[in-house]
């Protein structure tokens, strides 16, 4: 499986078994937080059997969680440009799980912290985390919008550009607001931009769609403003 075929394949879980992670999986997913860390600048850590954090929590039926033992942490500094690239370097993480074989879901809310489990830098918080392990399913897809509502563009608009919007469509989004929108320039420049939502993480959203869009799209098609 590829990252396109998973961006297509997955979606989200929010309730696990009791199956253990692999150690072959897990070293495998350290490795790519260990990548993303260093070219994000960021502090994601994996909680591996610990609980606590999604135990008997939940805001809403939407966003109730079962059997979560396993997840991520996604720490890095306060700030917009902090919190888009949670987002996308999230976002990596969740596929390459999902072409391994587990299931996963953002959660913005509902899960507790639990400090003894992860170790932050000085000036991180915890932006959100996303739960891991095997899912009693492989969840739904969330209903997809038409991408007129999402661009910007003078004309007809090249397929890479088509095939990045609808790839930022299947994007997981905070209770899938999709408050974004991609604007194309002339000599393939393509800008975004996002709008307010009462829930919040417009700009976490807007990393995970811009990770999917450019793997819709092929970085070599086109540069961002």
């Amino acid at each position: 499986m590829n990252y396109i075929e998973a961006i297509h394949a997955r979606h989200s879980v929010r309730k696990y078994t009791n199956q253990p992670i692999e150690d072959s999986k897990l070293e495998a997913l350290r490795k790519v937080v260990s990548e993303a860390n260093a070219a994000g600048g960021l502090n994601i850590q994996l909680v591996v059997n610990e609980p606590k954090a999604f135990d008997g929590l939940f805001i809403t039926t939407y966003g109730q969680f079962y059997g979560v033992k396993n997840y991520f942490v996604m720490a890095a500094p306060k700030g917009k440009e902090w919190e888009e690239k949670v987002g996308y370097y999230g976002e990596k993480l969740v596929l390459v799980a999902h072409m391994l074989g587990l299931n996963t879901c953002w959660a913005g809310l509902t899960y507790k912290k639990v400090p003894s489990a992860y170790t932050l830098r000085k000036g991180d918080i915890i932006h959100c985390e996303i739960s891991l392990g095997y899912g009693e399913n492989q969840g739904r897809q969330h209903p997809i919008k038409p991408t007129e509502k999402f661009y910007e563009a003078e004309g007809e608009i090249p397929e890479w550009f088509r095939s990045g919007l609808e790839a930022a469509l299947l994007a997981p989004t905070a209770v899938n607001q999709q408050k974004f929108k991609f604007i194309l320039h002339e000599d393939n420049k393509v800008e975004t931009k996002t709008y307010f939502s009462p829930w919040g993480y417009t700009q976490v959203d807007l990393g995970i769609v811009k990770c999917h869009f450019e793997i819709g799209a092929g970085k070599e098609n086109f540069e961002w403003v």
